[in-house]
């Protein structure tokens, strides 16, 4: 349960980073919302893609393991990419507001969000 929010935390910093940083091609909560709002809107986005990241990624990712063999882990942004895709769906279907600009900017996304991620974690304590 520690590492889920270890997680969680460290997702949603990361979620928020890389909104920040991508600026109008990436953004989390309406811009005229109160800031609450929008800071909820941040955890349940980073919710959403920890859950991702823990259950339907590593399928995905064995899934696929021959093609990211051959393309030397670079199918890995593509498949990060589209989880990013796939939680923007389902934030959607909750009515939380999550947009990217499209499969680029989401592959660009993913890459900022690994690295704040590694970043976020290593001030986190280690979970079980």
């Amino acid at each position: 349960m520690e590492r889920f929010l270890s997680t969680w935390v460290a997702s949603s910093v990361a979620l928020a980073f890389a909104a920040w940083l991508l600026g109008s091609h990436m953004d989390i909560g309406e811009p005229n919302e109160t800031m609450t709002n929008r800071v909820l809107a941040v955890v349940l986005v980073g919710l959403f893609f920890t859950v991702i990241s823990m259950f339907v990624a590593p399928v995905v990712k064995l899934l696929s393991l021959p093609f990211i063999i051959l393309t030397l882990g670079l199918a890995l942004l593509v498949i990060n990419a589209l989880m990013l895709l796939l939680v923007e769906a389902i934030s959607d279907g909750f009515g939380v507001h999550f947009i990217l600009d499209g499969f680029w900017w989401a592959v660009l996304a993913s890459i900022v969000i690994s690295i704040a991620q590694a970043v976020v974690r290593a001030f986190l304590p280690e979970g079980d």
